[in-house]
């Protein structure tokens, strides 16, 4: 049995939450994994199926992959290159060499990076770990439910699940383990920012679309185009799969709250999903017949997220409120 490179993280329960949506609410605290992030589990486990006998490893990120993919690389005893775009924090290249992997910065959004990541594996021989789009990471991640499901017991099944939503890998793995556990039944409330909106866009347009920009200041949910088991999913009959989009001010608004309230800082792109809580979005869903009431504990996904601090944190309220 091979050791796992996550940990299985904390569940916490949120009085100031519960007391917005009127039900409990239960974080899962991604945030704690070693990477900083939920990357750890799918980006782990592919790596330790596909880079023990490799050359090494590339991923094109903008952070979260990248430290997943740096952190698995040390692990194993393989060199890793990270690819990033120059939209990514000088923070994120830090952190990545702190971990010992080459970092190439290429082109201004992920879909750039990407490109030369794919283009490295083929002339250099080293193992793509793609961030969202990969069977093997949809495995690792669904294992956060299954833990969620060893916490809470077949008794205490969650009334939703929400999950922030860039490339779409977490919300297969979500979907993944929400099979895993026969809880089919469970609707998934998927957020995006306005501006890094793929998958919205998709389930508009009731087919897979390719955005022309990533506009939000939420940089790691910044994928032009969602995978497309993830677009399959919103298509999907038996599942309760719900789109929604909030701005940029609001996914800030959250992780402002989360600060104060639960003192765990956090990224923008774990800031629409709270901001599912924080912005009465749970509450208009209940109002609309979108989600039922009364609903049964809500079960929100704290992704976490390494791009992020004071510095970042002061440079993201002076864009957004000017």
């Amino acid at each position: 049995m091979m050791e796992h490179f996550h940990l299985n993280t904390p569940l916490l329960e949120s009085a100031d939450m519960a007391r917005r949506v009127g039900t409990t609410v239960y974080l899962k605290m991604e945030n704690s994994q070693p990477s900083g992030s939920f990357k750890i589990r799918g980006i782990g486990h592919l790596c330790q199926q596909l880079a023990r006998q490799s050359m090494g490893v590339v991923c094109a990120s903008g952070g979260n992959a990248g430290m997943a993919a740096a952190y698995a690389a040390r692990k194993i005893g393989v060199p890793a290159t990270i690819v990033v775009p120059s939209s990514s924090p000088e923070l994120v290249f830090q952190k990545l060499k702190d971990q010992g992997a080459t970092v190439k910065i290429i082109g201004k959004v992920w879909d750039d990076a990407d490109a030369e990541a794919l283009r490295l594996a083929g002339t250099e021989g080293l193992i793509y770990v793609p961030p969202f789009d990969h069977p093997l990471l949809w495995q690792g991640h669904a294992s956060m439910i299954s833990e969620v499901a060893a916490t809470l017991g077949p008794s205490r099944k969650p009334g939703a699940v929400v999950v922030s939503v860039g490339g779409g890998g977490l919300l297969c793995g979500v979907i993944q383990g929400l099979k895993d556990v026969g809880w089919m039944d469970v609707p998934v409330v998927a957020m995006e920012t306005v501006g890094a909106d793929c998958f919205n866009a998709a389930v508009k347009a009731g087919r897979m679309v390719t955005l022309d920009d990533i506009t939000s200041e939420a940089k790691c949910l910044g994928a032009k185009t969602i995978c497309k088991k993830a677009f399959e999913y919103s298509q999907c009959s038996e599942l309760t799969v719900i789109s929604e989009l909030v701005t940029d001010q609001q996914a800030l608004h959250a992780v402002e709250t989360f600060l104060d309230e639960e003192r765990v800082l956090v990224e923008m792109a774990c800031g629409a999903a709270l901001a599912a809580v924080y912005s009465g979005l749970i509450g208009r869903l209940q109002a609309e017949g979108r989600l039922p009431t009364p609903l049964g504990p809500l079960l929100v996904i704290v992704c976490g997220g390494s791009s992020i601090n004071m510095e970042q944190l002061t440079n993201l309220k002076h864009k957004l409120r000017t």
